[in-house]
């Protein structure tokens, strides 16, 4: 992928190329999950795949690789599906897209009270001031994280937004998944 700028991080490389990729494809796509594996890693012990994902002319050493898992089912609240992950020793990290409705902070004053989920989710749909954020968030075995917003209505690369504490709460569900 490239649009992803090479001075930053192989960990926010990986958020961007994951960004790049899911842009690709649309918008209103369901949650994506990514394996991140340590690119050199694979090249030396797995040249077959590192070929088939195009790896065996790289130059560079160090990176890391998204590898994108089977479609999380639908139906199953995503916390509870994190939560029946476990990776095995090769994937040094994982990553999770996600689009969801986001208001902005002055908004919250404006909810109703007594508000059920499924009440607030509709109350959220159909505020004027909402916007679709697409949400592409990772972290490392060793606790690094990164993230990536994109909103729908910004939609190009130069408009991304990343940070490593974007979207904490996602960030720990992920970390959780490497949790022994």
């Amino acid at each position: 992928m490239s649009n992803t700028p090479m001075a930053a991080s192989p960990l926010t490389r990986a958020v961007l190329e994951i960004d790049e990729y899911v842009s690709g494809l649309g918008w209103d796509r369901p949650a994506r999950l990514f394996a991140l594996v340590d690119t050199a890693r694979l090249r030396a012990q797995e040249p077959s795949l590192a070929a088939q994902l195009g790896l065996e002319d790289e130059s560079e050493t160090v990176g890391l690789t998204p590898i994108e898992q089977d479609e999380i089912p639908s139906g199953k609240p995503l916390d509870e599906f994190l939560g029946t992950i476990a990776w095995p020793d090769a994937v040094a990290g994982c990553a999770l897209t996600v689009e969801r409705l986001m208001l902005p902070p002055s908004a919250e004053a404006q909810v109703p009270s007594g508000l059920d989920e499924a009440g607030l989710a509709t109350w959220v749909a159909e505020h004027p001031e909402r916007q679709e954020v697409r949400m592409t968030v990772a972290v490392l075995r060793d606790g690094s994280r990164e993230s990536a917003l994109r909103l729908r209505e910004k939609d190009s690369p130069t408009e991304v937004l990343t940070g490593p504490d974007l979207v904490p709460g996602l960030a720990e569900a992920l970390a959780a998944t490497f949790a022994d």
